[in-house]
C-alpha cells in the first residue's frame, strides 16, 4: 500500500516537473556555473551549532572585539546553512521545487548566500558595521519565508489530494521540520548579532532576557489569544495561570510567546465551541508553571473535548488543520501565482510542528496528551541549562 501511494506521488511529481520543464527551474539554468558550484561545495561542508549559554556568555559584554569575531563566525557560517537548504529545495520529491513560491523561497536563500559570499573578510569595525547591515537586509528578505513556503506545498497537497493524502509522505514532512528548524536557527544567529548593536535593554543580551519569567510572558501569550478568539467568536473562556511570577530564568521571550500563544490559542478554541451552545460555563483553562532542576514545564490544560487518539499523530504534521485554507481565499480573490501571499500561518496547519520545533531548538520539547470526550494537555519543557547545542539538520 505504501510503496503504491509513494510511486503514485512520484509519478505525479515527474509530470509536474516535466511540465515545469517549458521554462525550467534548475538553479544552473538561473544562475551562473561558478556560483551553482559554489553552492553545492559549501553544502557538503559541516554546520556549527552554539547553545543558548555561548550565546549568552559571548554577548554578555559586547565589545568591539567581540562584536568582529561575532561577525566573522556568521560570515563563514551562515554560508554553509543556507547552501545546506538550497541544495534541499533543490532536489524535493513529488514535484514540490517546481512550485513558484518554493522557487521564490529557493532563490532567496540563493541571494542571501551569494551577497554573503561577496562581502569581503570581517577584520575591524567598520567592516563589522557594514557586514551587520546586510545582515540587516538578509533578515528582512526572508522575513516572509514560512508563510510563502506553506503556499507551495499547499499547491502540492491540493494537486495530491485527489490521488493520495499529504500524510502518506512522511519524507516531506521531514524536510519541513529541517527546513524549518534551520531557520529558527539562522534567524536566532543573525537577530542575536543585529541586537548586540541595538541600545542596552535591561535584562537583555541580544534577544535573550536574562530574566525571562515564565509566568509573565503566559500572561501576555493569554491576553493576545484571547484578544483574537474575542475577535473571531464574540467571547472567550478565562484562562488561569499558576506559577510563581517572580521565577525567572535565561531565554528568548519571542519563541516563548510563540509556543505558548499557539497552546493557548488551540484551547481557547476548543473549549468555546464545545461550550458555545451549552446550559453550562465554560470552564477556564488553566496554566501550570513548574520549576525543575533541568527542564521548566508548563502545561496548558482544557476541557475542550480532547481529540481522537487516532488524531494525535496528524497533530503534528504540516497542513492538518481545521480552519479555512488562505490558498483558498487567494483562489477566491484572484490572487497572483507569484505573489507573497499572506505573513500569518492560521489554516496552514503549522503552528503546533512548528511550536515543537521552536522548543528542541534550545533542548526542550512539546507533548500533548489528550482525553477524548474531556480535554486536552499540553507540555511544553524547556531546557533550564541552557548548555544544549543546536540542533543543525
Amino acid at each position: 500500500m505504501a510503496q503504491s501511494v509513494l510511486a503514485t506521488a512520484s509519478r505525479l511529481g515527474a509530470q509536474a516537473l516535466k511540465q515545469a520543464g517549458q521554462s525550467s527551474v534548475r538553479l544552473v539554468d538561473h544562475f551562473p556555473r561558478e556560483l551553482v558550484d559554489d553552492i553545492f561545495a559549501f553544502a557538503l561542508k559541516k554546520q556549527t551549532g552554539v547553545s543558548l549559554k555561548y550565546m549568552l556568555d559571548f554577548g554578555a559584554k559586547p565589545i568591539e572585539r567581540q562584536l568582529i569575531l561575532s561577525a566573522q563566525f556568521l560570515h563563514n557560517e551562515l554560508p554553509v546553512r543556507l547552501s545546506h537548504r538550497v541544495a534541499e529545495l533543490e532536489n524535493l520529491p513529488y514535484g514540490l521545487s517546481a512550485k513558484p513560491h518554493v522557487l521564490k523561497v529557493r532563490d532567496w536563500y540563493v541571494e542571501s548566500f551569494r551577497e554573503l559570499r561577496g562581502f569581503p573578510k570581517v577584520k575591524d569595525a567598520s567592516d563589522e558595521l557594514q557586514f551587520t547591515r546586510l545582515l540587516q537586509h538578509i533578515y528582512r528578505r526572508h522575513a516572509n519565508v514560512v508563510p510563502v513556503m506553506a503556499m507551495g506545498v499547499a499547491e502540492l497537497k491540493r494537486e495530491l489530494a485527489q490521488t493520495i493524502g499529504i500524510d502518506d509522505l512522511p519524507d516531506i514532512h521531514q524536510f519541513l521540520d529541517n527546513f524549518y528548524l534551520s531557520r529558527i536557527g539562522i534567524r536566532m544567529l543573525i537577530g542575536q548579532h543585529i541586537a548586540l548593536h541595538e541600545p542596552p535593554r535591561e535584562q537583555h543580551i541580544g534577544l535573550i532576557d536574562t530574566k525571562c519569567s515564565p509566568a509573565g510572558v503566559c500572561q501576555d501569550a493569554i491576553d493576545d489569544a484571547r484578544s483574537i478568539c474575542m475577535r473571531e467568536k464574540g467571547s472567550a473562556p478565562d484562562v488561569t495561570v499558576y506559577g510563581e511570577p517572580s521565577f525567572t530564568f535565561p531565554y528568548v521571550p519571542s519563541h516563548l510567546h510563540h509556543m505558548v500563544f499557539e497552546l493557548v490559542k488551540n484551547s481557547l478554541r476548543a473549549v468555546h465551541d464545545r461550550f458555545e451552545d451549552s446550559d453550562h460555563e465554560a470552564p477556564p483553562i488553566r496554566i501550570v508553571v513548574a520549576e525543575g532542576e533541568e527542564d521548566i514545564t508548563i502545561k496548558v490544560s482544557d476541557e475542550g473535548g480532547g481529540i481522537p487518539r487516532s488524531g494525535l499523530p496528524k497533530m503534528w504534521t504540516y497542513l492538518y488543520t481545521t480552519a479555512k485554507s488562505p490558498l483558498d481565499e487567494m483562489d477566491r480573490s484572484g490572487a497572483q501565482e507569484g505573489s507573497d501571499g499572506p505573513s500569518v500561518l492560521a489554516g496552514y496547519g503549522y503552528g503546533l510542528p512548528i511550536s515543537r520545533l521552536y522548543a528542541r531548538y534550545f533542548g526542550g520539547d512539546l507533548s500533548i496528551i489528550s482525553m477524548e470526550g474531556y480535554g486536552t494537555d499540553a507540555y511544553l519543557h524547556l531546557n533550564r541549562l541552557g548548555n544544549v547545542q543546536e540542533p543543525l539538520p
